[in-house]
C-alpha cells in the first residue's frame, strides 16, 4: 500500500462485523480515495474474501481511466493493489456527466460479479462529483437504492455533501458514517489531474500494437461510426471490457477498423462500445467532444460536434 499519513481517527473505526458492500463518497482533494484503499486493507484482517471497486473513472487507480476496475484480494495478502482476479467496465468518459446510466450500470455489474466470485465485503470508492447542478446527488443517491451498502463513509470538509447526506440520515436503508478530510491531502488542479489520466493512458498503451478489426460479426454500441482516435472497448458476452483501443484507421466499406491496443487477439470478443474520449497518441493526453482543447488533435482526429 502506498505510504500514507493515517488520521486517528480512521484507526478508531470499528469495522469488525462489516459485510456487503461499503460505499465511499466525498469531494475531489478530500482523501476519499485513500480512505478507500485504506478501508479495503483494514477489512482484510476480517475477511478472506474482500473486492475492491475503482468507480473513479477520472482518476482511476486499478485501470485506465473511462474505465471502472474491480479487484479481489488473493490469498493472505493485506496490501493494496489486490493482486487477485481483476475485471473491468468501460463507461466511455472520464467523467459520469452526461454518463450517469452506464455508470450506473457498471457499478452494478461489478458488485454482483464481486458476489459471484465470492467477496463477502466489496469496498467502492466512487467520483467525486457531487454538485448538484451537475447531478451528483441524483447519482450518489441512485447508487445507494441500486447497490444498498451496509455503510456509506462521507468524508467532508464542510456541508458540501449535505444534500446527499440529509435524506440519507433519515433513511434506515444504510448506515451513515461522517469523517472529516484528510489534513494531509494536497489539492490537485485541473492540469495535474489531466497529466495523470495521461500517464496511466500511456502506461496501459505501452506495449499497444495495431490490430484490424472486422465488425462484420461483432455488435457495434451504439453504432459503427469511428473516428480517428477514438477510445473503443472490446467487451465480452457479459458487457465487461477486456481492452481498450485508440481508432487509427476505419474503412466502412470493408467494415473494418485499425485499433492500437495491447489486446493479442480477438477471443472472447462480442461487442466493441465507442466511447466519448479521444486520445492523442503522441501526447496520451484525452478529449471530449466539445472539448476547447480538442483543438490540439489532428484535424481528421477531432470530435464531431
Amino acid at each position: 500500500m502506498v505510504h500514507i499519513e493515517i488520521p486517528p481517527y480512521w484507526e478508531q473505526l470499528s469495522l469488525e462485523g462489516l459485510s456487503g458492500v461499503l460505499m465511499v463518497i466525498g469531494a475531489p482533494d478530500t482523501g476519499k480515495s485513500t480512505f478507500a484503499r485504506y478501508l479495503y486493507t483494514r477489512l482484510c484482517a476480517f475477511h478472506e474474501r474482500v473486492a475492491f471497486i475503482d468507480g473513479d473513472i477520472g482518476q482511476a487507480s486499478l485501470g485506465p481511466p473511462t474505465t471502472m476496475t474491480l479487484a479481489l484480494r488473493q490469498g493472505g495478502e493485506t496490501g493494496f493493489p489486490p493482486g487477485g482476479p481483476r475485471v473491468r467496465f468501460f463507461v466511455g468518459s472520464n467523467s459520469p456527466r452526461g454518463h450517469m446510466l452506464p455508470t450506473l450500470i457498471g457499478v452494478h455489474k461489478l458488485a454482483r460479479r464481486a458476489q459471484e466470485l465470492g467477496a463477502t465485503v466489496t469496498v467502492l470508492d466512487t467520483t467525486g462529483l457531487i454538485a448538484p447542478e451537475q447531478g451528483g446527488p441524483a447519482l450518489k443517491q441512485a447508487k445507494v437504492d441500486l447497490l444498498e451498502p451496509t455503510v456509506v463513509f462521507a468524508i467532508r470538509q464542510g456541508n458540501e455533501l449535505e444534500p446527499i447526506l440529509g435524506p440519507l440520515r433519515r433513511s434506515a436503508r444504510t448506515r451513515v458514517v461522517e469523517l472529516p478530510a484528510a489534513p494531509a491531502i494536497r489539492p490537485r488542479d485541473m492540469l495535474t489531474r489531466r497529466a495523470y489520466r495521461a500517464r496511466l493512458f500511456a502506461r496501459y498503451f505501452a506495449d499497444a500494437y495495431p490490430l484490424e478489426i472486422s465488425w462484420a460479426r461483432l455488435a457495434v454500441f451504439p453504432a459503427p461510426c469511428f473516428s480517428r482516435y477514438q477510445l473503443v472497448a472490446m467487451e465480452d458476452r457479459r458487457g465487461f471490457a477486456l481492452a481498450l483501443g485508440i481508432v487509427l484507421e476505419a474503412d466502412p466499406a470493408r467494415k473494418t477498423v485499425l485499433l492500437l491496443t495491447p489486446a493479442h487477439s480477438l477471443q472472447e470478443v462480442d461487442a466493441l462500445r465507442i466511447g466519448d474520449v479521444w486520445i492523442h497518441p503522441e501526447t496520451w493526453e484525452d478529449y471530449r467532444a466539445g472539448d476547447e482543447n480538442d483543438r490540439r488533435l489532428p484535424a481528421a482526429g477531432r470530435p464531431n460536434h
